[in-house]
């Protein structure tokens, strides 16, 4: 399967998962948030897993690529339970998923963002833009 651009990603994302999310800006992280009930785990994950086929977990983050450390560090670490979901480390900009576990069992949080080394403003403006846009929020 070949992996699309960062731009093709999320769009096919949003329209994988449209009807089964809502979608909100989140800005404390620059992200789209979507939360939902644990009972939809499973269906979300498989979809996550067709585009963002790199994850670790708290354990295994160590073992990352650096761009993927950069975006932990970015999102304040990873607890027990989360995960951070990447597309391919190498593309630039990088698109990442954190999934966050609520501490109630009931609900998941999802956070989709997007990473780049480039730390121009108008860059990175130009990324939350388009994400923005791509999912309607």
């Amino acid at each position: 399967m070949e992996i699309p651009d960062s731009t093709s990603l999320c769009t096919r994302l949003r329209s994988a998962l449209e009807g089964i999310l809502e979608w909100k800006w989140d800005g404390r992280f620059g992200t789209i948030l979507a939360e939902f009930p644990s009972e939809k785990k499973q269906g979300v994950q498989d979809i996550l897993g067709r585009y963002l086929v790199h994850r670790w977990d708290s354990v295994t983050i160590g073992e990352a690529p650096q761009i993927a450390q950069r975006v932990k560090g970015r999102l304040g670490g990873l607890m027990s339970g989360q995960m951070l979901l990447v597309s391919d480390p190498e593309d630039d900009p990088l698109v990442y998923c954190a999934w966050w576990p609520w501490g109630d069992g009931q609900t998941i949080s999802i956070r989709i963002g997007r990473f780049s080394e480039m730390t121009d403003a108008e860059v990175q403006s130009s990324l939350t833009e388009e994400l923005k846009s791509w999912f309607g929020v």
